[in-house]
C-alpha cells in the first residue's frame, strides 16, 4: 500500500517540476526578447525660396592692376656740370609748380665759350659792312641794323634775308652762315643746364643732391602729376567687341571700402599672343590715389536682356538649377551667359518661376521639400 503511495508523490513531484521549469522557461525567454524598432520618421527639409525675374542685366568684367600717373616724366641730364640751384628742396614728394625750376647746372665755363663764339660771328659781320656798301648797298642797311642791334648776352637772332642769289652767296662765301648755326647750336645747348617742371606735380625718385657732380646721360630722378592717374588691366580678348572707349568704370581699392569712377581712355589694339589678353587704360582722379596703388576694376561691358542673376552655388551641372514645383526639387536646365567671382547671370527660366534662394545640402531631383516661413 505504502509503495503506490510513494510512487504517485514522486510522479506528482515530478510533474511540478516540469511546469515550474517551463514557466521559469517562457519567463526567461519573454526577458530576452528584442523589442520592435520603431519606425523612423524622416524630417522634410525646409528651403528658402525666391521667384525668377528676368530683365536686363550689365555684365561687368573685373580686372586688378598698379596705378600710374598719366603724366610723368624720368628727368635725364643731356649735359655735364655741378647741381646748384632748384626752385624747391630736391626730394621725394617734393611739390612744384609749372615752369619752376626742377634742376640747375653750373654752366659758368660754357656760357663763356657761347659769348666768344658770338664776338666772332660779331667780327666776321663787321668786316662782311664795307664791303656789301659797295657791292650790294641795297643790302648795306638791314645788315647795318642787324650789328647795331647785336647783343652777346641776348638770343641770337636770325640772319637777314638775302635779297637775291649773288648776296645770298656773297654771305654764304664769308663762313657767315656756318658760324651763326655753330653759334645757335652752343646757345641751345645751354638751355640743357636748366631742367623746368613741364607740368605741376610731385617728385617721386630724386637720385642726385645740390653740389653733386652731374655727368651726360645721368638719371636725376622722376616726377609725376598727381591729379590724372591711369590704371592698366589686361581683359581678355572674348570681350574685345563688348569694350568701348568712354565706357564708364568702377574701381574700388583691395579692401574694398573705397570706390572712384573712372572711363576707358584707350584700348590697346594689340592681343598678348602669350595671354590673349588686351590692355586696357582706364582714366581716373579723385581723393586718396597714390601712384602705384592697386585696384580692382569692374567694367560693364554690355546688357544682357531677359535674364537674372544668382549665386554660382545654386548651379548644378554647370548649366541646371533646382525649381520647386509643389513640394518637389526639380532639376531645370538653363543657359549660363556669364559668370562672375561670385555670380553667375543665367537665362532660359520664366518669371515667377520659383527656386532655391539658398543652396539645400544633399538636395537631389524629386527630393521632398517644404518652403520656409520668413
Amino acid at each position: 500500500m505504502e509503495r503506490p503511495i510513494l510512487r504517485q508523490i514522486i510522479i506528482s513531484s515530478f510533474g511540478i517540476l516540469i511546469i515550474a521549469a517551463g514557466f521559469f522557461g517562457k519567463q526567461k525567454m519573454a526577458d530576452n526578447k528584442k523589442p520592435e524598432p520603431e519606425k523612423e520618421v524622416r524630417a522634410i527639409p525646409a528651403v528658402f525660396t525666391q521667384k525668377v525675374t528676368n530683365g536686363s542685366t550689365s555684365i561687368s568684367i573685373t580686372a586688378s592692376g598698379n596705378l600710374a600717373a598719366r603724366d610723368r616724366i624720368e628727368i635725364f641730364s643731356e649735359v655735364q656740370g655741378i647741381f646748384d640751384y632748384s626752385s624747391n628742396l630736391f626730394k621725394p614728394g617734393v611739390y612744384y609748380k609749372k615752369g619752376a625750376v626742377l634742376m640747375r647746372l653750373n654752366s659758368d665755363e660754357f656760357r663763356a665759350n657761347l659769348r666768344a663764339q658770338k664776338s666772332t660771328l660779331f667780327n666776321q659781320i663787321v668786316a662782311l659792312l664795307p664791303d656789301l656798301r659797295f657791292d650790294y648797298p641795297d643790302a648795306f642797311q638791314k645788315w647795318q641794323d642787324y650789328v647795331t642791334a647785336y647783343d652777346v648776352e641776348k638770343v641770337l637772332k636770325p640772319l637777314p634775308e638775302p635779297a637775291s642769289d649773288k648776296e645770298k652767296l656773297f654771305i654764304a662765301g664769308r663762313n657767315i652762315n656756318s658760324t651763326w648755326f655753330n653759334v645757335k647750336n652752343i646757345e641751345e645747348r645751354l638751355t640743357k643746364y636748366t631742367i623746368y617742371a613741364p607740368f605741376s606735380g610731385v617728385l617721386t625718385e630724386a637720385n642726385i643732391d645740390k653740389g653733386a657732380l652731374v655727368r651726360a646721360g645721368q638719371k636725376l630722378g622722376e616726377f609725376i602729376s598727381p591729379n590724372i592717374y591711369e590704371l592698366e588691366v589686361a581683359v581678355n580678348s572674348s570681350y574685345a567687341d563688348l569694350l568701348k572707349t568712354g565706357n564708364t568704370v568702377s574701381l574700388n581699392n583691395i579692401e574694398r571700402t573705397k570706390t572712384w569712377t573712372g572711363k576707358v581712355n584707350r584700348l590697346n589694339s594689340l592681343i598678348d599672343p602669350n595671354t590673349q589678353t588686351i590692355l586696357t587704360f582706364i582714366r581716373v582722379s579723385g581723393k586718396g590715389l597714390r601712384e602705384g596703388m592697386y585696384l580692382e576694376a569692374d567694367l560693364t561691358a554690355k546688357n544682357e536682356e531677359n535674364t537674372f542673376e544668382v549665386s554660382r552655388k545654386l548651379i548644378a551641372d554647370n548649366n541646371k538649377l533646382f525649381v520647386l514645383e509643389g513640394d518637389k526639387l526639380i532639376l531645370k536646365e538653363i543657359e549660363p551667359v556669364h559668370f562672375t567671382e561670385k555670380t553667375v547671370i543665367v537665362r532660359g527660366l520664366p518669371d515667377g518661376t520659383e527656386i532655391l534662394e539658398r543652396m539645400l545640402p544633399g538636395a537631389y531631383e524629386g527630393m521632398t521639400v517644404k518652403r520656409f516661413q520668413k
